[in-house]
């Protein structure tokens, strides 16, 4: 009996109890389960018998689930036996940006934030050699816990087939239609689509991933229009970076855009990103996900009829190419802003007026320099010689030694991270581990921010000392600055007060987070680490 037909209720190995079927193509089913075994919701691939791209999809499941990054959706199992495959992965919950827009187009810094995020993500992914190749405004998420998460990483190319990428658009520079540059392109087209409402593929068409999720990009003589011909709020050089990406070409402003890493240091230079809000955590039965379908799983990518139901909240005229109402745009509420601040400064004015005539003002107070006062210098930024695996508990290998400058590199597309264990605790093997940063010369640090993998939570102490000696002696030479029991995502540490000073920044680490997506294991992530402070010469 092949799983494509299986009603709910069936069990696969088992375990996976198939709940509701969500979505489907041409030999290919997505099911909201249940992993009976974990107690989770779990989304389960099937297939028809004789669909033909089992193997590659099979295969594209394997090379994700190495990706342990929690910005993707997790691969959790696999299945390939003939007439009885499935994939299984995770249930994502949370807002996917064809959500968000059902509201109207996303404010500029947000949505500069948001894809930006993504971008840093497709790169960590490209950086291992795996590639999506059929991003759409679906299966990128906003979850309840404050994160990008993208769902369908090389799985809905594998079920579209040997044609995974459309052709270049009009003018893109010849030769950029590799996985890196299909992915670029792609998240250009996220970007787009945030700013706009619409999706730009090839002039004169929908494009193929975007196709039936939202109205094509308006066009003009020279082609697709430009976000800022769409829409005026649009700063130019957001505009100017998508156009980079999406055309692949050149301008006055900077080379073609053609990989991820690339895009993304060029968006955050364009409009540094504000912290994104957090979702509120709603129970799973009041999301919106576990209303209608697993974000990312089950659009049509083979031309099939839309699985996706009407965005909830968008008017039944969303299919036909014209946006839902937009809210006020961020420039009326500046103007608005402004008219109340020169009322309220008018008022101030008039009540002073008044009242000058019956309290005649004091002469104003003369200051002199008090000779007790200290200027005290600012702190700067401080760049790190180098980074090693502090491990004086562990042997040498563990750990992902090879991977330490990751955290100290200034990008946010690579990390460093600590081996998994099965208990956070260090699988009861030994008390920490840690990431030591060589600052060159003796310094006073005021703050260090550490950018750490998304879930929480790590237990996490900041140190500075003199050696960098790998053993249990040297390691109680430190001295402790700070710490946070609930280190997650960007984690501040502010150390301003203390007076101590030395050459190594010790990042000790004593208990770990779970490894996102995976039952039992635990793993930690840094991916940037940020030092500010003074050469300890300067007094402050």
């Amino acid at each position: 009996m092949s799983t494509y037909t299986s009603e709910p209720g069936t069990r696969l190995a088992g375990r996976y109890r198939l709940v509701d079927q969500v979505s489907a193509g041409a030999g290919w089913t997505y099911w909201k389960a249940t992993d009976e075994t974990l107690a989770r919701p779990v989304t389960v691939l099937t297939f028809a018998a004789g669909f033909p791209r089992v193997a590659e999809t099979v295969t594209a499941a394997r090379a994700a689930s190495r990706l342990g990054d929690p910005r993707f959706s997790q691969v959790f199992d696999v299945e390939d036996a003939d007439e009885l495959a499935y994939v299984v992965l995770e249930w994502v919950v949370g807002d996917s940006l064809l959500d968000m827009l059902s509201e109207g187009p996303l404010e500029p810094p947000r949505a500069a934030a948001l894809v930006a995020e993504a971008a840093r993500a497709i790169a960590a992914a490209h950086h291992l050699g795996l590639a999506h190749l059929r991003l759409d405004p679906a299966c990128l998420h906003w979850t309840p816990g404050g994160g990008v998460k993208i769902a369908g990483l090389g799985l809905d190319a594998a079920l579209a087939g040997p044609e995974l990428t459309e052709p270049s658009p009009a003018g893109a520079e010849d030769g950029a239609d590799g996985p890196e540059a299909a992915d670029t392109r792609d998240l250009a087209r996220l970007l787009y689509a945030a700013l706009t409402g619409y999706w730009p593929g090839q002039p004169g068409s929908a494009g193929v991933s975007g196709s039936g999720l939202l109205p094509p990009a308006p066009e003009n003589g020279a082609g697709i229009c430009t976000p800022r011909q769409v829409s005026a709020g649009v700063p130019a050089s957001i505009d100017d970076v998508t156009c980079r990406a999406l055309f692949q070409r050149p301008n006055r402003h900077g080379p073609a855009l053609t990989t991820a890493a690339m895009f993304a240091d060029a968006l955050t230079r364009a409009s540094p990103p504000p912290a994104l809000p957090v979702s509120a955590a709603v129970p799973p039965a009041a999301t919106r996900a576990e209303r209608t379908a697993p974000r990312g799983y089950g659009h049509p990518v083979d031309g099939s009829t839309n699985p996706y139901p009407r965005p909830e909240g968008a008017p039944r005229n969303w299919a036909d190419g014209r946006m839902p109402p937009r809210k006020r745009p961020a420039a009326a509420r500046a103007v608005i802003t402004v008219v109340v601040v020169l009322v309220l400064a008018a008022a101030g004015v008039a009540v002073w007026s008044l009242t000058r005539g019956t309290h005649k003002a004091a002469p104003p107070a003369q200051t002199r320099p008090s000779s007790s006062v200290v200027v005290r210098p600012a702190s700067v930024p401080l760049k790190p010689v180098s980074a090693s695996v502090y491990n004086p508990l562990g042997s040498s290998g563990d750990d992902d030694p090879a991977e330490a400058q990751a955290a100290i590199d200034g990008s946010t597309s690579t990390a460093w991270h600590t081996s998994y264990y099965f208990s956070p605790a260090f699988g009861n093997l030994k008390k920490g581990t840690g990431l030591i940063l060589d600052m060159g010369r003796q310094v006073r640090l005021s703050q260090v921010v550490v950018q750490f993998g998304a879930t929480c939570c790590a237990d996490v102490q900041i140190e500075i000392g003199n050696g960098s000696t790998s053993s249990q002696a040297a390691l109680g030479t430190f001295t402790s600055l700070g710490r946070s029991a609930t280190a997650a995502g960007s984690t501040t540490f502010n150390v301003v007060a203390t007076q101590a000073t030395g050459r190594y920044v010790l990042i000790w680490i004593t208990n770990l987070p779970p490894l996102a997506g995976t039952a039992g294991r635990y793993e930690a992530l840094i991916y940037n680490v940020v030092v500010r402070g003074f050469d300890a010469s300067q007094s402050g």
